[in-house]
């Protein structure tokens, strides 16, 4: 006779059935609890710092023209023209910038707000003010025909506390995610049934007696 897998899973399915529905539940909150720990250890440590930038129309130009042009910029901030310059000022890649720069915008007020993020504190402040002074030099070159400048708001500020998740914080995501997928596991767990596994019941064979009466009523 062949080996069939469910031949060969049976064995643990039967063991599963036979564990108590706590101990899936909490295998799943501590193997998600150790996993998340471990991410938060090994995963680098990132800051995160802002600068903004605001749209100011000129005499030929109105405040509705200065958002909608700040939500422009706000786009053109990441493209490659913008990010091959600031990268001198950074001091890092273009593809640095590219993965640690996001932009900002609102459509209430007419501003960019231009976050960098790195492993170094003082590398993020560098590159949000790179990216924010490459911007401003390039709307500043098309201000004849936008009728729009853009100036520096705010320089970015040297953060403090990094933005990235503490390990506490990810072995709590972790155990909760674990204990999801326990009990997930614990709903689609076998149920005992009258299958292959539940006990056939044996025939049963009529006595003596109960034979000499039936023989008797022919």
């Amino acid at each position: 006779m062949t080996d069939t897998p469910t031949r060969r899973i049976r064995p643990f399915l039967s063991r599963a059935r036979g564990l108590p529905a706590w101990s899936v539940l909490a295998a799943g909150t501590l193997a998600g609890c150790l996993s998340g720990g471990a991410y938060g250890l090994l995963a680098p440590t990132t800051y995160t710092a802002t600068s903004y930038v605001v749209a100011v129309p000129t005499a030929q130009s109105t405040p509705e023209s200065a958002r909608g042009f700040a939500q422009a910029y706000g786009r053109v901030a990441t493209q490659l023209a913008v990010l091959g310059d600031a990268q001198v000022w950074a001091g890092v890649p273009v593809r640095t910038l590219r993965d640690g720069v996001r932009t900002t915008t609102s459509p209430d007020a007419p501003m960019v707000a231009v976050s960098a993020t790195s492993s170094r504190p003082d590398l993020a402040v560098d590159m949000a003010d790179a990216v924010s002074r490459a911007l401003t030099q390039h709307a500043e070159k098309a201000r004849s025909s936008t009728q729009v400048r853009l100036v520096q708001f705010s320089r970015a500020v040297r953060p403090t506390r990094p933005t990235s998740a503490s390990p506490a914080l990810t072995a709590l995501v972790g155990a909760s995610a674990g204990g999801l997928l326990g009990g997930l596991a614990l709903l689609a767990r076998p149920r005992r049934t009258g299958g292959d596994d539940a006990p056939v019941p044996a025939a049963s064979v009529p006595g003596p007696a109960t034979a000499a009466v039936v023989g008797g009523q022919r």
